[in-house]
């Protein structure tokens, strides 16, 4: 290694990417260090999608590597692959998805399905190929969320094609009932019903497939975490007692079944007053960074209880579509890179190649 390469990588070793924590060097994501004379040529591979602060990050690098003395110039060229990683022993991955994500929580009410499909599609808007699986068989609120009222087709009577909207594949037991008719079955039927959609639905080269899973930590959200290859969970939480409580319990329930939790998302952290700006922790205070230490896994990040998010899911235009430049979609966007991010840090699938897609006109 020459002395000006070496000066230079320990450069960069000085820039902390947020969704990571920790620098580019490090996490193996520095690929080349190409040193001519006094230019220099850095080229960097994330495992995450990054559109909205890619240019951001590549400057970081640039005046870094520019800092070092002897460098008149710096190029660096950025790229996001996402790889498929490894799920839970013995269970196969499915075709066209790399990863799977299950968004869950303890208990019912702490905002998991609103932060859930704002993940999503905060994952779209960072260039990431994302699908959609609503999993509360029971009670699906993604067709309302997503604005979709349209079925599924199927091409050959034997898989449905998932409902696109907003840049995401969706699919939901919703769109295959009136949205009022209640689900009236017993537990085997509904995890067949369940292992339907995920594995019956042509589900078209997903970076991420993110799972809503129904609240709680019963026989259908066990059989789901035993049978389908989640790459990671996420835990939705608020910091009251009583949910942090139940959550804890959904974290172990991954962890008896092999799959990493990536860290906990705090719902509901503070309540600003849309009149008058007072600011309010009506849930409590902390208690997702509480249960994140306890456990030693990430705070993914906090989120506001702001009636925008309420109403605009309501509407079928979640915060990250009807107000991409607002803080909340920041907050969303923020939160889904560091979701994937450190994801990308697990050990990667060794089991075969995701098949290459390729596109072309005819």
């Amino acid at each position: 290694m020459s002395d000006l390469r070496a000066q230079v990588e320990a450069a960069l070793q000085e820039v902390v990417d947020p969704a990571l924590e920790m620098d580019l060097v490090s996490a193996e994501c520095v690929k080349e260090i190409a040193v001519d004379g006094d230019r220099v040529r850095i080229d960097v591979q994330l495992g995450y999608p990054a559109d909205t602060v890619r240019k951001e990050l590549a400057e970081q690098l640039r005046t870094a590597a520019e800092g070092v003395p002897g460098v008149a110039a710096a190029e660096v060229t950025l790229q996001s692959v996402v790889e498929p990683h490894t799920v839970q022993p013995g269970v196969k991955l499915l075709d066209e998805v790399k990863n799977i994500i299950a968004v869950a929580s303890g208990k019912g009410g702490v905002g998991k399905s609103t932060t859930a499909v704002n993940l999503a599609l905060a994952l779209a808007a960072e260039g990431a190929r994302v699908g959609m699986l609503d999993a509360d068989i029971y009670g699906p609120s993604q067709p309302r969320m997503l604005g979709i009222s349209a079925r599924p087709e199927s091409r050959d009577g034997k898989k449905l094609d998932p409902v696109v909207n907003y840049g995401i594949q969706a699919m939901s037991s919703g769109f295959l009932i009136d949205e009022e008719t209640p689900m009236v079955w017993r537990g085997p039927m509904v995890t067949q019903a369940l292992d339907q959609l995920i594995r019956d639905t042509r589900w078209e080269g997903l970076d991420y497939l993110i799972v809503d899973m129904p609240p709680g930590t019963g026989d259908v959200q066990l059989t789901l975490a035993q049978r389908v290859p989640v790459s990671g969970a996420v835990i939705i939480t608020t910091p009251q007692d009583i949910a942090l409580l139940d959550a804890r319990k959904g974290l172990k329930m991954f962890e008896k079944v092999n799959v990493p939790v990536l860290g906990v998302v705090e719902n509901m952290s503070i309540h600003i007053c849309s009149q008058c700006g007072h600011a309010e922790h009506i849930f409590g205070e902390g208690g997702g960074q509480r249960m994140a230490d306890q456990y030693g896994v990430d705070l993914l990040g906090s989120l506001p209880l702001d009636i925008s998010i309420r109403e605009q899911a309501d509407s079928g235009r979640p915060s990250v579509i009807s107000e991409p430049d607002g803080k909340v979609a920041e907050s969303y966007r923020q939160i889904a890179r560091r979701v994937a991010g450190k994801l990308s840090l697990q050990k990667t699938h060794s089991g075969g190649a995701f098949p290459h897609i390729s596109v072309s006109d005819t």
